[in-house]
């Protein structure tokens, strides 16, 4: 009986684990125009456009694809930050007033 209860619940561990998993047959929200860089990796210079531009989801957005970034946020004075660096993030650092000073990765 033990064997039998073992095999079901390793055979129920194994298809929660597929359901999990992530397969080609999802389906994929449409990809944007190519990034100038396409290993996903920031590139500050692509965003330099959005300094002293106020801070807005769509001008995030647009600073995102130009960099090549994957990801994207806008980091306002007070507001806390991790310390890692991820090459494939891009920072828009806005001022008080929510103008943005300066861009980086990271």
């Amino acid at each position: 009986m033990f064997p039998m209860r073992a095999s079901l619940v390793s055979l129920l561990a194994a298809v929660i684990l597929v359901g999990c998993s992530s397969g080609g047959t999802a389906s994929k929200a449409p990809e944007v125009a190519a990034a100038p860089n396409q290993d996903g990796r920031c590139e500050a210079s692509g965003a330099a456009f959005a300094v002293g531009k106020p801070a807005s989801a769509e001008l995030l957005e647009q600073a995102r694809k130009a960099s090549g970034a994957q990801l994207a946020r806008v980091l306002k004075p007070d507001d806390a930050v991790t310390l890692e660096y991820r090459s494939e993030r891009l920072n828009l650092h806005a001022d008080e007033k929510g103008v943005i000073a300066r861009v980086n990765c990271g």
